[in-house]
């Protein structure tokens, strides 16, 4: 998720274990600090593009590594604030604050690598995306009124933020079952045998939800907001470069993609550049992660190393698309920047 939420996330965690044992203020920033510590990794240079995206939320998210880390920040922060009487108590609420952060960006598509090093699998269920205000605002609203009521109905506030953006989560993955149920029936209806299928909310909302099919040699992909009047799934149809996965399926960055990705990628090739795109983030035509690999005399003498070039969609007019979707308006997606 983004910063502000996991902010938002680590400070309600800590007040809420810490409540009036120590100054909710100290509860409220140390919880900010352990929910920020995570992503710091984002400032690790791994060589090139790729392996930035694929090493980011790694060791850093990892479940074992934050546990063995949080007595390590709870000793610090009981001796700066002269509370060695409280250790455990921070303790048992920094480990939370820790590990609820990589928790939460599992619930997001990107992929978390909850088990290192135990395994690189990247988890993702895809309920909810990386930006959605229903999550944070009850979280930032509750910590303000832990922090501004000094009895317990700013406690009480604050549980109940963590209550509503809980529940906001478990209402995600319902939703995500209902869209992915309509996308199921489409494909059957239309005949198609999708290898793999993949339903994510559209950002800031989990009403409207992109479908992504893949085949051995086409993606599909369609929308479905719980505010349309019927079932009826569009499906566009898109080359894969069917031809370009089978010759460079070998390649490391290619190899890496697949596995990352869980097999949703495309690859292409311009000029001579081979590109392989991340399908999960973003929508036709404008994707967040698309990766130009260079010639390939470049990647034979090791010359290029993969470079991020983004397709940026015009924001303006996607919002405006994503509002009309979202009520239920079957129109089609806005086109790049040109």
């Amino acid at each position: 998720m983004d910063s502000l939420t996991q902010i938002a996330l680590g400070s309600a965690v800590g007040v809420a274990v810490m409540g009036r044992r120590t100054a909710v203020w100290k509860a409220a920033l140390w919880g900010a600090v352990g929910g920020t510590l995570p992503d710091l990794d984002a400032f690790i240079d791994h060589g090139d593009a790729i392996l930035n995206m694929t090493r980011h939320r790694a060791e850093s998210h990892a479940l074992f590594i934050l546990t063995l880390a949080a007595p390590v920040l709870a000793w610090i922060v009981s001796r700066i604030h002269g509370e060695a009487a409280l250790f455990k108590r921070w303790w048992l609420a920094l480990w939370l604050v820790l590990i609820t952060h990589p928790l939460l960006d599992a619930m997001t598509v990107y992929g978390t690598q909850l088990l290192q090093p135990f395994t690189d699998h990247p988890y993702g269920v895809g309920s909810v995306f990386i930006i959605d205000p229903m999550y944070t605002v009850p979280l930032i609203v509750g910590v303000v009124a832990a922090l501004r009521l000094k009895n317990t109905r700013g406690l009480n506030w604050n549980v109940a933020g963590l209550v509503l953006s809980t529940l906001y989560l478990a209402w995600s993955v319902g939703a995500q079952q209902h869209a992915t149920q309509i996308a199921r029936a489409s494909l059957q209806q239309e005949g198609i045998t999708a290898s793999g299928l993949l339903v994510t909310p559209s950002p800031f909302n989990t009403v409207l939800w992109r479908l992504v099919a893949t085949t051995p040699t086409h993606y599909l992909e369609g929308h479905y907001s719980l505010m349309d009047d019927d079932p009826r799934i569009v499906w566009t149809r898109h080359e894969r470069g069917a031809g370009l996965l089978e010759q460079h399926a070998d390649e490391p960055s290619v190899a890496r993609m697949a596995a990352f990705t869980h097999g949703f990628y495309s690859v292409s090739e311009t000029g001579g550049r081979l590109f392989v795109t991340d399908l999960r983030m973003g929508q036709e035509p404008s994707y967040t992660f698309r990766f130009n690999l260079g010639t390939e005399g470049a990647r034979a003498n090791g010359g290029h190393r993969p470079t991020l070039e983004a397709q940026r969609p015009d924001i303006g007019a996607s919002l405006t698309w994503l509002w009309r979707r979202l009520w239920g308006e079957r129109i089609p997606s806005p086109r790049p920047n040109t």
